[in-house]
């Protein structure tokens, strides 16, 4: 596979110029404790990742404890060339979830830079 170098790139205005490339990955415990089926879950859950989604620009998914109704693992993904705007923005989703607009529990969390 060949390298083809966009049209308008300009190396000289890369914020790292070593090319270095910072991913973050944010797991996410949640309890949903009003749940009474898998399609609730799946409703609250849609919600979640729709907002994150569109706030955040990042990659979010269902990751574990897909067959239980009352609990949730999400992960979360970004990528970038500083590591403090990706932790500071993996942060700012885990508050987000975490602020009370959704009906669930964050158990804990975890962020984890590549």
């Amino acid at each position: 596979m060949a390298f083809v170098r966009a049209s308008g790139y300009n190396q000289n205005t890369m914020a790292d110029k070593s090319g270095r490339m910072v991913i973050g990955a944010c797991t996410i415990a949640l309890q949903i404790p009003g749940c009474t089926s898998l399609k609730q879950k799946r409703q609250v859950l849609k919600s979640v990742i729709a907002r994150v989604r569109n706030e955040f620009n990042v990659s979010i998914a269902e990751v574990g404890h897909q067959d239980n109704w009352q609990l949730a693992t999400l992960a979360v993904v970004c990528v970038s060339t500083e590591a403090g705007y990706v932790h500071g923005l993996l942060e700012r989703v885990v508050r987000t979830i975490d602020s009370g607009h959704f009906d669930l529990v964050l158990l804990d969390y975890e962020t984890e830079l590549l």
